[in-house]
This record gives structure tokens, C-alpha cells and sequence, in this order.
């Protein structure tokens, strides 16, 4: 079961050739952690979809609160049966069908769709995670570039060269060459004391995970935080790689190319990052 502008309906009952989300990509979701009906994060969450919809000149909806959503979201837990379960949700944000390019309206609608996932808490994944740079296509740093939308072509295509190569995940480059995030997260670098993630008008997304992480990292006396481009040439430097986004948490990377990691900062950052859940 799906909610669609707050109407809770069967999953194959509302989205047609017409809408905007599917014809043109004029779409905005975010994925959302739940654990036993918390929302993890939502504040973040919803913020991020405000300031995106503006980006996007979406009509915002004078019901669209922060507690309006939670509710439609809890709500859509509860129809799934999922209310006590760790959960997955995408909440889709699409402007109204009509017009080709230019639209004819800027109201929106909203989906809530949901599925079940295994985890409550975050665990480290320390299986091997091998990467590398996807070269084929190149983000154009900007505004847009930051935002989740269904633009995700280069994402997919990334994904497949992953697979077809054996790969766990590869890792972006904007058009000057820099390393900006992988394809399903942000990513961090560990060199001795210091923690690396490229800023966010090199163009990568405006995690929400990132921003968590960024938070704990400042927090952290005995290490360094820095926010500033990632060459490739510093890949095979870095003690340690991590990708990290709001479903898995932080992920690993235990081989770029001949080069092998440890994990012992992603170890640290995810138990704090659990105590941050657990203490609300």
C-alpha cells in the first residue's frame, strides 16, 4: 500500500504516462530510515525537501508541516504492518501533470511508498566493499547537482558498469576531475588524523547521513574535519574510505584498485552515530 496525497491506496493505482515525475524527471524523493515507527533523522529530512522544492519553484503547500508529513508517513507504517519493524521510506514529491517543458501548473503531489529492511540499528559491514572511479560521465557542479531528484541517469548507468566490472560501487568525478561522492552516497576519506568529504559545490548530494556524520566528526578532539576537493591522486594515499547515506549508515571500502583500507574511523563513527539514535 502506497499514501498518495494522504489517501492511503493499492501501489499500482496512481502513476500514468502523463506525470511529470516519469515524462521529465520533475521529481524530488527522499529515503528515509525508520526504526519501530521513529523517523530517523526527519528534521534534516524535511528541511532538505523545503529548500529543494524552492530550488525546483514547487509550489509548497500551506499543509506541507513538518508534522503534516510525519503523520502521513507514520500513517503509511501502520497500514504496512510495519509500525514495529525497521523500515525503508520514499517520500516523492512530482509537480502536477500538464505542459511539456515548461509545466502548466506548479502544485504538486506527494507518494509514500514502504518496504522492510533488515536492520534497527547500523552495523559495520566489514565484508569486502571493492571500487573504483566511473569515468564515462562526468556531474556538472551546480545547485541542481546537490538535489534528490529522478535525474539519475548517470547513477544508472555507474551502477551497471559496477556490475558488469565486478565492483562494489565507484566513485564520481565532477568536470574538473574531482571526487565528489559514489554513486548511492557521499564519501569520506581518512589520512592520520584527518577526515576528508568534498564540499558541496563540487556538486555532490546534500546528504543527509553526511550532514549527521559531519556533526560527530567536529566532535571528535582527536581528529581533524575538512571539507575541501578530492583529487583521485589521494584515493590510494588515504588510510581509509567510507561511503556513507541514511539506509546503510556508513559503508566501508576495503580495496580501490591494488590499494587495501581499514576501518577503525568508520568503527568509531558508527557506534557514535548509534548512540546518537539511541539517546533521541
Amino acid at each position: 500500500m502506497i499514501n498518495f496525497n494522504g489517501e492511503i491506496l493499492d501501489k499500482d493505482t496512481v502513476i500514468t504516462t502523463q506525470n511529470r515525475g516519469f515524462a521529465y524527471g520533475d521529481a524530488l524523493f527522499e529515503t528515509i530510515k525508520i526504526t519501530h515507527g521513529n523517523i530517523l533523522f526527519w528534521e534534516d529530512h524535511y528541511f532538505r525537501l523545503m529548500a529543494s522544492m524552492r530550488i525546483m519553484r514547487m509550489e509548497i503547500p500551506m499543509n506541507f508541516t513538518m508534522e503534516f508529513l510525519e503523520l502521513q508517513i507514520k500513517n503509511t507504517i501502520d497500514n504496512n504492518g510495519l509500525s514495529k519493524s525497521a523500515a525503508r521510506v520514499k517520500l516523492t514529491v512530482y509537480r502536477n501533470e500538464g505542459g511539456l517543458y515548461n509545466p502548466e501548473t506548479n502544485d504538486i503531489s506527494y507518494i509514500i511508498s514502504v518496504k522492510t529492511i533488515k536492520d534497527d540499528f547500523y552495523k559495520l559491514n566489514n565484508a569486502a566493499y571493492e571500487l573504483d572511479l566511473f569515468k564515462d560521465y562526468y556531474v556538472s557542479p551546480s545547485l541542481l547537482s546537490t538535489l534528490k531528484t529522478n535525474n539519475k541517469a548517470l547513477n544508472v548507468v555507474g551502477s551497471i558498469y559496477a556490475k558488469e566490472n565486478d565492483l562494489n560501487n565507484c566513485l564520481v568525478l565532477n568536470t574538473d576531475k574531482k571526487v565528489i561522492e559514489a554513486l548511492n552516497g557521499n564519501v569520506f576519506l581518512v589520512k592520520g588524523n584527518t577526515i576528508k568529504t568534498p564540499p558541496l559545490n563540487d556538486g555532490c548530494l546534500k546528504g543527509v547521513m553526511r550532514t549527521q556524520l559531519i556533526n560527530i566528526i567536529k566532535g571528535l578532539p582527536e581528529h581533524e574535519f575538512i571539507e575541501d576537493s578530492i583529487s583521485p591522486f589521494e584515493l590510494q594515499k588515504a588510510d581509509e574510505i567510507f561511503i556513507t547515506n541514511v539506509i546503510v549508515g556508513i559503508q566501508p571500502v576495503s580495496k580501490y584498485r591494488k590499494k587495501m583500507f581499514s576501518s577503525e574511523v568508520s568503527k568509531l563513527l558508527i557506534d557514535k552515530l548509534n548512540i546518537k539514535i539511541r539517546l533521541g
